[in-house]
């Protein structure tokens, strides 16, 4: 039986796959080389520019043009897509077909439609599909769920999440400002905080409505974006995104029927590795109080998600399933529909 096996499971060291090898796939080749039980063994490059920076970065992986000729080779284990967005679902379903387990890149898609293709294709051939929401493992981030289920807010009524950063880069040949090619503004990145949300609100299902706001509607990226959701209980949660502005900077702000939380995290880039953040929480009717957080950012983030999620198919098993992200696509599409046509959506 070929090491593929339909359960799902890995030898014990993993090789891994990197398609596509631009700033985040660098990312990705840093976080890996961290992690004792996984080796970078391949590559797809499609520019002079990711081939110089793959001989620098990682030089002993093999260098590819054709994504064909990367699955073909006999000794990767998994592959992870690094691809612009519009190409996530179909390298993934590829990889899949060719017997490897995939990471994916948020978004999984461009569509449900597309989505649901990536779901059939691990149920088809028996691969595994871990998607990179890797804010779910952040020791910040978690440990606001961990308070929540602990019972420390009660029922949570409201949240409110605002990010303040520089514009995006434009990516490779633009595509980060093309409609056809990013999806819309809100998969790109707002797909993160609109998983949070639900995350944190996941016994109550999705909300029942939502509304967008901002920006010129003829653009691919609103420089502002405002998302309001609704659940049939009457809470809500509000999303702020400002791309006019400059450094990194995320505040998060949670209220429940017995407590409150409040955190942020601040840094000259998202990237940093030496950023400033806090995190407040009052319970009851004692006064707040701030808890320790050793690490946080996106940097040491990936390299613990990758770690988990390489564990994770070893044991046959997805930490962060394309069903687990599914939900958060919905409620992306939703919003950008809402945007687009000036109206409420209703979902459910």
């Amino acid at each position: 039986m070929s090491k593929h096996s339909t359960t799902g499971r890995l030898p014990t060291q993993t090789k891994v796959a990197l398609a596509g090898f631009g700033a985040w796939g660098q990312m990705h080749a840093r976080a890996i080389s961290a992690i004792a039980d996984a080796e970078v063994v391949a590559i797809l490059v499609r520019s002079q520019a990711s081939r110089d920076a793959a001989l620098q970065i990682v030089p002993n992986a093999r260098l590819y043009e054709s994504l064909d000729e990367l699955l073909a080779q006999p000794d990767v284990d998994v592959v992870n897509v690094l691809l612009p967005n519009h190409f996530h679902a179909q390298t993934a379903v590829a990889a899949m077909r060719a017997g490897r387990h995939v990471v994916i890149e948020k978004p999984v898609g461009l569509s449900l439609e597309e989505c649901d293709a990536v779901l059939e294709a691990s149920q088809r051939y028996g691969r595994l599909a871990a998607v990179n929401h890797e804010l779910r493992v952040s020791r910040q981030w978690g440990l606001v769920k961990d308070r929540i289920e602990r019972g420390d807010l009660g029922e949570i009524h409201h949240q409110h999440l605002s990010l303040f950063r520089k514009p995006f880069r434009p990516g490779s040949g633009g595509w980060r400002f093309d409609r056809e090619r990013v999806g819309s503004w809100v998969l790109e990145e707002l797909v993160h905080f609109i998983d949070l949300v639900l995350w944190y609100r996941a016994s109550a299902g999705l909300p029942s409505s939502v509304m967008a706001f901002g920006g010129d509607r003829k653009q691919a990226l609103s420089t502002h974006f405002t998302l309001v959701m609704e659940w049939p209980d009457g809470a809500t949660a509000v999303l702020n995104q400002c791309l006019g502005g400059f450094e990194h900077h995320t505040v998060l702000e949670i209220a429940g029927s017995h407590g409150a939380v409040r955190t942020w995290w601040s840094g000259s880039m998202d990237r940093t590795t030496k950023p400033n953040f806090e995190l407040k929480i009052r319970s009851g009717d004692a006064e707040a109080q701030e808890l320790t957080i050793p690490l946080s950012g996106e940097v040491f983030e990936l390299e613990e998600h990758l770690r988990q999620t390489y564990a994770g198919f070893a044991l046959g098993r997805s930490v962060m399933s394309v069903e687990d992200a599914r939900p958060s696509i919905v409620v992306a599409l939703a919003a950008q529909r809402s945007w687009l046509e000036d109206s409420v959506v209703r979902l459910g």
